[in-house]
């Protein structure tokens, strides 16, 4: 092929796949050369979600019109859909694990529990031998979903559609169950030892997908509640008559206690960093009319990522947690000056006074140690 253009649309879905399994292999090997994935000894989370990049050509293949959130407003655009993976620890940042071009029209749930099966099967690979929590939003909520955690020895944590059946899980909630919680605007009481907070928690066992044999599930509902304030009739000294409460079902396994799970749950948003990352980076065009070749370059973009952020990790604790474009604009791209002696030896000049000199070479001499010296 002439061009990477061409390249690219010589490619066809087993092409994509073979270069989704290379993908896989590099996270492994990076995980087992770099500290990318500290602390999933103990414990890790996969996070599944999907995303609508949008592009403006009828013409492009798989182009359709689906559901994105543009400035916090929900918006139909055309486009074509990804659906990722991302592990991450407590210590470690987020990195894709594995991911899939879809139709732009595709629903967010179709084809994720074979992708979560994935996604646990390359997290092992990468190491992680600890406890494993799946998180997805509502769209995840599905028996087939949930069955593929537990089949794969993972926890799931999913936020539950707020159906008639949820609905009356949370009416039966006793009043004296709920318990105040840190969360924006809240005060800590240091006399009675708890949070004065307009949120508060609550949990109920709960069986979900009853009506299928296969899919059937016992296990926790936890429930967050906060109360609906209308701030102009606050402004005016009028009190409310009695609280209203806007309610998030959260439907997990999760072996932590009621406010730890909770608040891993809402760790969720983590996965909008990926995605940032990615439209950051390679992901800000998907460059070709061919739908397999704009798949091929997502799994590159992939494979792109996991490199970044091992990058990261060898630079610095500071870039080990930073953006990918933080990463790129202070470790990759540096200006120099290239000299070249009488023995065509070639010698780069970095800059003088640079802020980011000792994670440069911390990286340097992390990719570049010699041979093991041999005995004579």
């Amino acid at each position: 092929p002439s061009t990477l253009g061409s390249f690219l649309r010589a490619f066809d879905h087993g092409n994509v796949r073979q270069l989704a399994a290379v993908g896989r292999r590099v996270l492994a090997e990076l995980a087992s050369r770099t500290p990318l994935l500290p602390g999933g000894q103990q414990l890790a989370f996969i996070d599944v979600d999907s995303t609508q990049k949008r592009v403006y050509g009828p013409a492009k293949q798989g182009a359709a019109f689906g559901h994105t959130k543009i400035a916090s407003k929900s918006l139909t655009v055309r486009g074509l859909n990804a659906l990722a993976a991302a592990v991450s620890t407590p210590l470690a940042a987020p990195v894709v694990t594995t991911a899939r071009l879809r139709g732009g029209n595709a629903a967010s749930a179709r084809g994720a529990a074979s992708l979560v099966a994935e996604s646990i099967t390359t997290s092992r690979d990468a190491g992680i031998s600890g406890l494993i929590v799946a998180r997805g939003d509502s769209a995840f909520y599905t028996g087939a979903f949930v069955s593929a955690c537990r089949r794969n020895n993972a926890h799931f944590s999913v936020t539950a559609r707020m159906d008639p059946k949820i609905r009356r899980a949370i009416t039966g909630i006793d009043e004296t169950a709920w318990t105040p919680i840190k969360y924006p605007n809240a005060i800590f009481d240091e006399q009675a030892q708890q949070w004065i907070s307009d949120a508060e928690i609550a949990e109920v066992g709960y069986t979900a997908f009853a009506s299928s044999k296969t899919h059937r599930v016992d296990a926790r509902l936890i429930v967050r509640r906060v109360k609906r304030l209308n701030r102009k009739a606050a402004a005016q000294g009028q009190d409310e008559l009695f609280a209203t409460y806007r309610y998030h079902a959260v439907f997990t396994d999760s072996p932590f206690g009621l406010v730890e799970a909770e608040s891993q749950h809402r760790g969720h948003a983590i996965v909008e960093q990926v995605f940032a990352d990615l439209f950051d980076g390679p992901l800000a065009h998907l460059p070709s009319g061919r739908f397999h070749a704009n798949a091929a370059w997502l799994q590159l973009a992939v494979t792109a990522h996991a490199l970044t952020r091992a990058l990261g990790v060898l630079a610095s604790p500071r870039h080990a947690v930073a953006r990918g474009a933080t990463i790129r604009n202070e470790l990759i791209s540096v200006a120099c000056r290239p000299a070249r002696s009488g023995r065509d030896q070639i010698t780069w000049h970095l800059p003088e006074s640079w802020p980011w000199e000792y994670a440069w070479l911390n990286t340097f001499d992390a990719t570049h140690r010699g041979p093991p010296a041999t005995a004579a």
